[in-house]
C-alpha cells in the first residue's frame, strides 16, 4: 500500500555518489548531493532554507543561501555557491525565490513520467481540487487491512495521516498534499529508475492504474 520503496531510494543514493565524482556543473553537483541523501533530499533542502527564512519571505539573500546549503551539510565553496546563486537571481535584485530553486533542482522527468505520476495523483484526489486530503484517501483506501490500525495503535485518520506525510513536505505536514509534492516526490524516486518503461510499470503496480 505504501508505493516508493527502500531498494529505490538505495539505488538512488548509489548512483548520485557515483555519479558526483565525475560532475563539474554546480548545479548538478548540488543535486546530486541532495539525492545522495535520498529521495526526500530535495525537500530536506527546503526544510533547512524554510529556517532560515525567519520572516517568512520565501526568498533568500546569497548569506543566507550559503547559510541553508551548509546547515544541510551540502559540500560546497563560496565560487560554487555564488555562481548557482546567480542562475537563479535573474533579475540581480541579491535575492532567490527558493521554491523555484527547489524545483529546478528536481532530477528532470520525461513528459511520459509526469504524465503517469499525474495519473496516480488524479487517482487519489477524488474531489479534483488538487490537493489530496484524509477525505480523498477514505473513498481509495480500505484502513482495515493495516496493522497499526488492526492492533488499535491508530485510528482511520492516523493511518491516513501518516500516508500523506511521505508525500508532503517534510517542513510544512499539513496534512495536504499537493500536485507539486507529489511530483516532488516522485522525481527523487525517478531519478534511481533508468527507463521510464520500469518507472510505469512500477506506478502502475503502485497505484493500481
Amino acid at each position: 500500500q505504501m508505493p516508493g520503496t527502500a531498494r529505490h531510494d538505495r539505488e538512488m543514493i548509489t548512483q548520485a555518489k557515483k555519479k558526483l565524482s565525475k560532475t563539474t556543473d554546480p548545479l548538478e553537483r548540488l543535486r546530486l548531493q541532495c539525492l545522495a541523501k535520498g529521495s526526500a533530499g530535495i525537500k530536506g533542502l527546503g526544510r533547512a532554507f524554510r529556517i532560515i527564512d525567519c520572516n517568512n519571505s520565501r526568498t533568500l539573500d546569497f548569506n543566507e543561501f550559503l547559510r541553508g546549503l551548509h546547515h544541510y551539510a551540502l559540500l560546497i565553496n563560496k565560487e560554487e555557491a555564488q555562481e548557482i546563486f546567480r542562475i537563479f537571481d535573474k533579475d540581480s535584485s541579491g535575492t532567490i525565490d527558493f521554491d523555484e530553486f527547489l524545483i529546478t533542482l528536481r532530477p528532470p522527468m520525461s513528459n511520459a513520467r509526469k504524465e503517469i505520476i499525474m495519473q496516480a495523483f488524479q487517482k487519489l484526489d477524488k474531489t479534483g481540487d488538487g490537493v489530496i486530503t484524509i477525505d480523498d484517501l477514505r473513498e481509495v483506501y480500505n484502513v482495515k487491512c493495516h496493522p497499526k490500525y488492526q492492533n488499535g495503535d491508530w485510528t482511520e485518520d492516523e493511518v491516513f495521516r501518516a500516508f500523506l506525510d511521505n508525500f508532503d513536505s517534510p517542513y510544512d505536514k499539513d496534512g495536504r498534499v499537493t500536485t507539486e509534492e507529489f511530483m516532488n516526490y516522485y522525481a527523487g524516486v525517478s531519478a534511481s529508475i533508468d527507463t521510464d518503461i520500469y518507472f510505469i510499470i512500477m506506478m502502475k503496480n503502485a497505484w493500481k492504474l
